[in-house]
Formats: structure tokens, C-alpha cells, sequence
């Protein structure tokens, strides 16, 4: 599975932004999607997590209620719709697809195949 993620962009706090990861080469209809992301100087840490068919949804408790994960299998694609963004969500993020289940991608399973990153930066 080849991913591209896009959408990234310098906004003001407070702002929403929406990435999109587009999934080629396989259909993702089999594998658990995730969205982590990476800011200088710490380690990457897991945004959210989504099952084969969207049942399971856990996110990390910085952006619960401000971040929606979403899938739409016939089109391949995996979404990141953050609002209320804020400095701290400033970091590389990226898509992964896991053939684990959507709780083991969760909790740090590591994921098979890993998109580049999309670069998100918020302002004060």
C-alpha cells in the first residue's frame, strides 16, 4: 500500500484544517488506519485510530473533541478533520495503514505501511 498524505498548511489558532490520505496500490478496505504525528525534538505519538469499516474510532486524549478520523473505502481515502487547532498540534503528521486491529495500531503496534508527511504548524 503506497499513501500520500496532503493537506497541511501554516493556520492561526483556532483554525480548522483537513488532511487527506489517498491509499493506492491496494484498497484499504482490509487494513486499520491511524494518523500520528511528530513534532521537533519529541517523539512521534499516535493521533488517532480507525477500524476496517469505522465501527472503532480512539483517539489521544489532547485532541478528543477537536479531531475527527474518517474513511471512505471505495474511494481509498483516510481524513484528519482538526479543529480548534492549537500550537501544540504543530508537527509532521502522517497516515498508516496496520494490519492489526484498530486498538493494537492504538496502543503502539507498529503499523506495516507509512505515508510521508504532511507538515501542520499553528500560530499563536
Amino acid at each position: 500500500v503506497q499513501l500520500q498524505a496532503s493537506g497541511g498548511g501554516l493556520v492561526q489558532a483556532g483554525n480548522s484544517l483537513r488532511l487527506s490520505c489517498a491509499a493506492s496500490g491496494r484498497t484499504i478496505s482490509t487494513y486499520s488506519m491511524g494518523w500520528f504525528r511528530q513534532a521537533p525534538g519529541k517523539e512521534r505519538e499516535i493521533v488517532a485510530a480507525i477500524s476496517l469499516n469505522g465501527g472503532r474510532i480512539y483517539y489521544a486524549d489532547s485532541v478528543k473533541g477537536r479531531f475527527t478520523i474518517s474513511r471512505d473505502n471505495a474511494k481509498n481515502m483516510v481524513y484528519l478533520q482538526m479543529n480548534s487547532l492549537k500550537p501544540e498540534d504543530t508537527a509532521v503528521y502522517y497516515c498508516a495503514a496496520a494490519r492489526t486491529d484498530s486498538w493494537s495500531l492504538y496502543r503502539g503496534r507498529e503499523a506495516d505501511y507509512w505515508g510521508q508527511g504532511t507538515q501542520v504548524t499553528v500560530s499563536s
